[in-house]
């Protein structure tokens, strides 16, 4: 790599890391410049997850706070993640890439549709519990577990957007702040990218520079995000997540 390439991967992985704590979709961030330094797809994927890892870590880490009570439901959500993830992995290198590409807008859409009536039918669950006298199920139930782990198959894979299926899957099944919903994304994601990467790192090529050079950006990244993510009130955070997928499906439907 030359020195501009290296400084772009590098703050590529910066906003990644940011913007994943966040919301999702840092690698529609770093895959194209990934790409844009020579690398082929599925090796700029693999060196992508790789370098994503110490990005998610920061950022489960900066909101720390927000994941208090939540020990039993991230053990069970992570074990569905995990699972999902390394199916995921595995799919990257036996299935062409065209496979995923006509499906993951139509998810993308299908969760920015939850996030934005998401308010309007989390009230109507409540009401309906209010009136059956029916206590809502900390954990999510099957459904969610089911959910996520589907969802984490496709961020095994590619991973773009994956935060947003998560926050809308959480924010429709769990009765909690969009806060302590997002720090339990972190921490799904960090298990995702974590479990993908140690099977790249036997059955894939990757790119040790851009690995590196993702992973630091993607930990300076991770702390920003959480100090500036937590500082959002649902509303704007809802707002974002909306944003960001619909620029997520634009950019996938024109590569």
């Amino acid at each position: 790599m030359s020195i501009w390439e290296i400084l772009a991967v590098f703050a590529a992985g910066v906003g990644a890391g940011t913007i994943n704590t966040i919301v999702g979709s840092g690698t529609l961030i770093t895959f194209p410049v990934l790409l844009a330094t020579g690398l082929p797809p599925v090796t700029a994927t693999v060196s992508n997850a790789l370098g994503l890892i110490p990005g998610s870590i920061s950022g489960a880490i900066g909101y720390r706070k927000e994941l208090a009570g939540q020990r039993r439901r991230i053990i069970r959500l992570g074990i569905g993640a995990a699972i999902g993830g390394l199916t995921g992995a595995t799919l990257l290198l036996a299935l062409p890439s065209t496979a995923f590409e006509t499906i993951v807008p139509v998810l993308v859409a299908m969760a920015l549709v939850l996030v934005i009536l998401q308010p309007r039918i989390s009230k109507a669950v409540q009401r309906r519990r209010e009136h059956t006298g029916t206590v809502a199920r900390t954990d999510g139930g099957p459904l969610l577990f089911t959910g996520l782990m589907l969802a984490s198959v496709y961020g095994g894979y590619f991973t773009a957007a994956q935060g947003i299926i998560y926050l809308s899957l959480m924010g429709m099944l769990l009765d909690d702040t969009m806060q302590r919903l997002n720090a339990v994304k972190n921490v799904l994601a960090a298990v995702v990218n974590s479990i993908a990467a140690l099977f790249f790192l036997f059955v894939a090529h990757f790119d040790w520079t851009a690995v590196v050079l993702i992973a630091v950006g993607s930990a300076i990244g991770g702390q920003i995000g959480a100090k500036v993510g937590r500082r959002l009130s649902p509303t704007v955070l809802r707002a974002l997540i909306v944003a960001v997928g619909t620029a997520a499906i634009v950019q996938l439907l024109l590569r």
